[in-house]
């Protein structure tokens, strides 16, 4: 299975205490946030990774090199322009042959991703996405979509933050790790900005398509922001 690790934002909520670093290249636990990221993906398997890249490019190819050193083939594409978490995926369709992951590169998560591959293939979702619980799973306060969910993990309503999308309220929250099938381009026009949440899921929903939901039952942790990032550092101190 191929992933897309998105590293493209500007970083700038986090400025103040980056040194001018992406996000991805952070250091949480003594290592850049991607790589707690890279060698996750390595432990299950996945071996070939693509990277999007724009805010400092450079520092990013040469951090991380072809990682080898965390165990993944890495290729990159450069986006002049952010196309967004679903534009970044659509700019590659060619590369989507078969079920493919998409992970936010300035996330750190721990989880069994062998067992939400296993449930996203025996229920014939056309996307998965992992998710936490706000009131029980070790989080940073992480920003990310609201999800509504049935009982059989079905998704009836995502409310991205800020979007005018309706949807009641719910403990569940996307954690940044989508696995998808390659018919997820379908939904995704070429050459614009356009994201997972305000813009595809809700789609999908529309159209009764199935979309399903994964707890992962374990922490998620951003580095979105300066608060963020020390919740981040006291909780994996702790592992």
């Amino acid at each position: 299975m191929k992933a897309l690790v998105l590293a493209a934002g500007k970083s700038s909520r986090i400025a103040t205490v980056s040194g001018g670093l992406p996000k991805p290249l952070i250091e949480v636990a003594g290592q850049p946030v991607i790589a707690h990221s890279l060698r996750w993906l390595a432990r299950y398997g996945v071996t070939d990774c693509w990277i999007n890249l724009h805010f400092r490019p450079e520092v990013i190819r040469e951090t991380l090199g072809n990682g080898s050193r965390y165990g993944v083939q890495i290729r990159y594409v450069h986006e002049p322009q952010i196309r967004g978490t679903a534009g970044a995926v659509k700019n590659l369709e060619s590369q989507w042959g078969e079920t493919f992951l998409v992970v936010y590169g300035d996330n750190l998560l721990g989880f069994d991703l062998s067992a939400m591959c296993r449930r996203h293939i025996e229920i014939g979702a056309i996307a998965t996405i992992a998710l936490f619980h706000w009131d029980q799973d070790p989080h940073s306060g992480i920003a990310g979509g609201r999800v509504v969910m049935d009982n059989h993990g079905r998704i009836s309503g995502f409310m991205e933050r800020g979007a005018a999308i309706s949807a009641p309220t719910s403990p569940w929250v996307n954690a940044g790790v989508y696995i998808l099938e390659p018919d997820i381009c379908r939904h995704i026009p070429a050459d614009i900005f356009y994201d997972f949440g305000r813009d595809v899921f809700p789609s999908l929903i529309q159209l009764n398509l199935p979309l399903h939901g994964h707890p992962i039952n374990d922490y998620c942790l951003a580095v979105d922001t300066p608060e963020a990032l020390a919740r981040a550092q006291q909780t994996l101190s702790r592992r």
